[in-house]
């Protein structure tokens, strides 16, 4: 039997199974100079090579579906081909940046079939200039945003002479088979949902003598029952915060359609660090202070009042040890924070900014995150989808801003260098905005991805968002002049 999802994994699978319009696929459009676009068949022998390194883009799940007596496995099929995996598309002429953008916005409109492994690679010709794309799409359930770029890097070659690919290094894995306790078989493990909850009146006796064990470790080690008490206070203080002080109502958290559309706003990285270095803060406070911006001028072109409290963000992080750098699979926690976009002023506005990202911080969260998402994974499979969606949902977050950092160096593919990257983040359900921000060869990408059908007024948030970085550069270069 292959290796099991995480219940983190599966839950972007459940996300997908309790809404139709949620699409939990990640991924990207790396815009390449205008050297010639490959053809398919030498994709397809290059990723031959390359993917001995990520043995997961050869497996399926073996079954499409969570919620049965136990989460899905990965499986190695009786015949893979990647063929099925890569295609190729042309732009209608003239081929510009609306074109490209258009495409896209369809593209990762639909979704992947798990009945194959969960990728995609579209070769896409036709961009003015001579220039060419590749678009990739992977399942969130296999990779988080910064797993997904570590994978890039073996994908692609780091010199413009690319080379054979170096042999695969052995990295630890970011899904550790599960632990079989003492006097369980293996099919206990794998049968654990059902079977599982038959057995609770026993398993609570064991609880009760784990807890005993439980006491005498702490006693013996004070710093992890210091450590367990203050994951436990986290994840109260996150659930008091889901039920009393919920994330406000907003236009941009209605039910959605499962079409998309995507805008980018593309600048220099030294702009966003002459803002930081002006003003202060940190670079992650700059990317919200402009997502702020955008998302105010959203609302006041709506005629909505924007909240006091401000929109609140997911904003998820990075848990990888450096031994996890390339593995696959989602290793994240998330910070909650508040963007003020009520404030009109935008210097004061970056100055509240900077200080609810300075308090969230600091305050655990991300640890209260990480230890809700470990105490549902102790949830068998038939109820997991519950606490999965009551993880993603309104009350909690208005919307997904990620900021991920990508290779300094510039990549290269077939000979031709990558000169542009946009991330794309998944919107769950009644999210109908989320932002993905991406550093890479000193540039840096915001791409904002919205449901096509409830947010026409797309071009309102990208402008917003520019114009907000254009005010912190003015306010930014008249502060250093001082």
């Amino acid at each position: 039997m292959g290796e099991q999802l995480t219940a983190l994994d599966a839950t972007f699978l459940e996300l997908e199974e309790a809404d139709l319009s949620a699409h939990m696929h990640i991924g990207a459009v790396m815009i390449f100079a205008p050297d010639g676009a490959p053809s398919i068949s030498a994709v397809v022998a290059e990723l031959a090579h390359r993917l001995d390194a990520l043995p997961r883009y050869r497996q399926h799940l073996s079954q499409p579906r969570t919620g049965g007596l136990s989460w899905p496995s990965w499986e190695n099929g009786s015949v893979f081909e990647i063929r099925d995996h890569v295609h190729r598309a042309r732009l209608p002429a003239p081929g510009g940046r609306r074109e490209l953008l258009d495409w896209a916005g369809r593209y990762f409109g639909e979704r992947l079939d798990r009945s194959r492994p969960l990728w995609e690679l579209v070769v896409v010709e036709g961009l003015e200039g001579g220039r060419w794309a590749l678009a990739s799409k992977t399942h969130h359930c296999m990779v988080d945003g910064v797993g997904s770029v570590d994978a890039s890097t073996l994908l692609f070659d780091t010199e413009p002479g690319g080379g054979p690919p170096a042999e695969p290094e052995q990295h630890a894995s970011a899904i550790p088979p599960p632990e079989i306790p003492a006097g369980r078989s293996s099919l206990d493990v794998v049968t654990g949902g059902l079977a599982g909850m038959a057995r609770l009146p026993i398993d609570a006796g064991r609880a009760g003598l784990g807890m005993v064990g439980a006491g005498i470790d702490i006693a013996r080690h004070p710093r992890r029952g210091i450590d367990a008490l203050r994951r436990s206070r986290r994840m109260a203080e996150l659930l008091v915060q889901d039920e009393i002080n919920a994330a406000p109502r907003s236009s941009i958290n209605v039910p959605i359609g499962g079409h998309r559309r995507l805008a980018v706003v593309t600048l220099p990285i030294d702009e966003l660090k002459a803002i930081k270095n002006g003003l202060g803060g940190k670079l992650n406070d700059v990317v919200l202070a402009a997502s702020a911006g955008g998302l105010r001028a959203l609302l006041l072109a709506r005629g909505e009042t924007p909240p006091d409290a401000g929109l609140r963000a997911m904003v998820p992080v990075d848990i990888r040890s450096d031994s996890e750098r390339l593995a696959l699979g989602n290793k994240i926690s998330s910070l909650f924070v508040e963007l003020p976009v009520a404030e009109p002023d935008p210097l004061r506005r970056y100055r509240l900014q900077t200080s609810a990202s300075a308090s969230h911080k600091g305050s655990g969260q991300a640890v209260g995150s990480r230890a809700l998402i470990d105490f549902t994974a102790h949830a068998p499979p038939v109820l997991h989808s519950f606490l999965a969606r009551s993880m993603y949902a309104t009350r909690l977050f208005n919307l997904t801003i990620t900021n991920v950092p990508g290779p300094p160096r510039p990549l290269y593919a077939f000979g031709s260098q990558a000169e542009e990257v946009w991330p794309i983040v998944p919107l769950a359900a009644e999210h109908a905005v989320g932002i993905a921000i991406l550093s890479y060869a000193g540039r840096v990408c915001f791409c904002v991805n919205v449901d096509a059908d409830t947010v026409p007024d797309l071009e309102v948030l990208r402008a917003g968002i520019e114009d907000s970085i254009a005010e912190l550069a003015d306010l930014a270069a008249a502060e250093s002049a001082r």
